[in-house]
């Protein structure tokens, strides 16, 4: 779970106004979008959105009526939105074990409305944010985390990219699940009694900056399925980029709220045919260790150059620059992990 933002000039276009978003480095006259990604190990695909109205804007009757805002639709918080784009695409048949989100989606209602649809959870939060231990002490989450002793962090790796095997040190702490009185968590609404309620932190192996995350899950789990699903988040990153590069998810010159959901109902549909057919062709061609796996957007421009009508293309020298494109990208993987493993030795 994620938002973005897009800029606007004018309050006139439909849930524009000055508001927070770190697709535009800051506090700015934009729109802001929630969006809910299904990410798999081999997929990632945006499969709901909406639209945030301030809550000023959604008490604005004159605005709403111009730009053909629907009278159900009111002022909900991003989280609210995020609970009821999940609960329906579990409705929907969508099989999924794990909800994610950043610092926006760690609030208390948020994580029991997720526990009760069955999800376990991993979200950011603040280094600030206060937890509270199994004693029932209150710290903050940077310095409950300073209990870890430095042999009790391990190393994981996080995935695989242009540059080599992205790994930092990872540490976990039990805490309580709602930071509620050891008498009354068995009688919260979504049994938060059970299950497995912790802290996680994530160091870099360079610069020591600490990240940390809220987790729960129904039942046990280890810190590697923790450090994966904390990980895969980051991907829904990846669609907004292929979404605003290459379908024109922010490109949409709309006002009104029909025209806002048509416009970026058909840049996601879009985003999702070149992630799924991405995804079909590494299901069904071998690996090839001097060719980088196919991407977004060398699949769109072979698209482009086999598919579109005239001016003809040579096939073999389009198929040729594709495959020396990708195996120059292999190489300079393998270089980048090779000054990686230097850097490691003692």
């Amino acid at each position: 779970m994620d938002e973005t933002g897009d800029a606007k000039s004018s309050t006139d276009c439909v849930g524009a106004g000055r508001q927070y978003s770190g697709a535009i480095g800051g506090v700015g006259l934009c729109q802001v979008a929630v969006h809910l990604a299904v990410v798999t190990a081999t997929t990632k695909v945006i499969t709901d959105r909406a639209l945030y109205l301030p809550a000023d804007w959604a008490a604005d009757e004159e605005r709403r009526g111009a730009t053909g805002v629907p009278e159900e639709i009111g002022f909900a918080t991003k989280p609210q939105q995020a609970l009821t784009m999940v609960a329906d695409a579990l409705a929907a048949g969508i099989e999924a074990r794990w909800f994610a989100g950043d610092e926006v989606y760690c609030g208390r209602e948020l994580r029991q409305g997720v526990r009760a649809l069955g999800l376990g959870y991993t979200v950011g939060i603040a280094a600030t944010y206060q937890v509270t231990d199994g004693s029932g002490r209150r710290w903050e989450a940077r310095k409950l985390i300073n209990k870890v002793r430095p042999g009790q962090w391990m190393r994981r790796q996080t995935g695989h990219g242009t540059k080599g095997t992205r790994e930092y040190d990872w540490a976990w702490l039990d805490v309580r699940p709602d930071d509620a009185p050891a008498e009354n968590e068995n009688e919260n609404a979504a049994g938060v009694g059970a299950g497995t309620s912790v802290l996680v932190a994530r160091r870099h192996r360079y610069t020591g900056e600490v990240s940390y995350f809220r987790c729960w899950t129904p039942g046990n789990v280890s810190l590697g399925t923790l450090v994966q699903v904390i990980s895969r988040r980051w991907r829904i990153e990846e669609t907004f980029q292929l979404a605003k590069g290459f379908t024109g998810l922010d490109q949409g010159q709309v006002t009104c709220w029909n025209s806002w959901m048509r416009w970026s109902l058909f840049s996601l549909i879009a985003a999702a045919v070149l992630a799924l057919t991405t995804a079909a062709v590494h299901e069904a061609t071998e690996e090839q260790p001097e060719l980088v796996p196919l991407t977004c957007p060398e699949l769109i421009r072979l698209l482009r150059a086999l598919t579109l009508p005239p001016p003809v293309r040579d096939r073999d020298h389009v198929l040729h620059w594709t495959a020396w494109r990708r195996r120059h990208q292999a190489v300079a993987t393998a270089c980048h992990q090779q000054r990686h493993r230097r850097h490691d030795q003692p």
